[in-house]
């Protein structure tokens, strides 16, 4: 949350005389006007081009209302926002939170409750804006684990594989070797090897071959038998 004493605040009333007597309170303050706007529509231009600390808004404005304002700022240049209001409904005042307000305020407002709006208004856009990296990052990891799942489901179900070469035809109508079919829908790599009944079906004529399983079978047992 920004602390420095030069917190900047976009005022937006259609009334000049309320933003003129706001003005008088910020005067002197640690808050400076950054610009003040007639609408709603004006409201969210401005925010974009001056990028205020703070934004004071009126909720009943002609073309555009505060709270319809406030949700554009929430999407294109989110700052903290202070409603405005000459009424304390309920529904007004949820509707204005559940577009992104963070405080409100009842006309006229003096210093201190501006001061302390303010302070919780900027305290839980912070809270808001850590909580939408969060959930950005929730979202970020459920769509590689959907991913990863796809690719689990891909490998669930009939293959087809020939009989006699055991390649798979993949979607498309090709034929692949199975380790290749494999590799590409999941994480497995494959190592080759040769198992010793291949061994025997293709080298079990070779001279060499016989040496080597000689060798590897070791001398013959001599132990003497009871």
């Amino acid at each position: 949350m920004k602390t420095d004493n030069d917190i900047r605040v976009l005022v937006v009333d259609d009334d000049p005389m309320v933003s003129e007597m706001i003005f008088g309170r910020l005067d002197g303050t640690r808050y400076k006007v950054a610009g003040q706007a007639a609408n709603g529509r004006q409201a969210v231009e401005m925010v974009q081009t001056l990028h205020p600390d703070v934004v004071l808004m009126d909720i009943e404005m002609p073309e555009m209302n505060g709270i319809e304002a406030t949700r554009q700022i929430m999407k294109t240049c989110p700052t903290p926002v202070v409603m405005l209001t000459a009424y304390q409904q309920i529904k007004i005042v949820q509707e204005a939170g559940d577009a992104g307000a963070g405080a409100y305020l009842t006309k006229p407002p003096r210093l201190p409750d501006i001061d302390r709006a303010v302070t919780i208004a900027m305290v839980r856009f912070d809270d808001m804006q850590k909580l939408r990296v969060l959930n950005t990052a929730l979202q970020e990891t459920n769509l590689k684990l959907q991913e990863a799942l796809d690719n689990v489901e891909k490998l669930s179900g009939l293959l087809p594989i020939c009989a006699s070469c055991k390649k798979i035809r993949d979607d498309k109508g090709y034929w692949n070797q199975l380790e290749v079919y494999i590799e590409e829908h999941s994480d497995i790599l494959f190592s080759h090897g040769i198992c010793p009944d291949c061994a025997e079906l293709i080298y079990g004529d070779k001279e060499w071959y016989q040496k080597y399983k000689k060798s590897m079978s070791g001398p013959p047992d001599k132990t003497p038998k009871s």
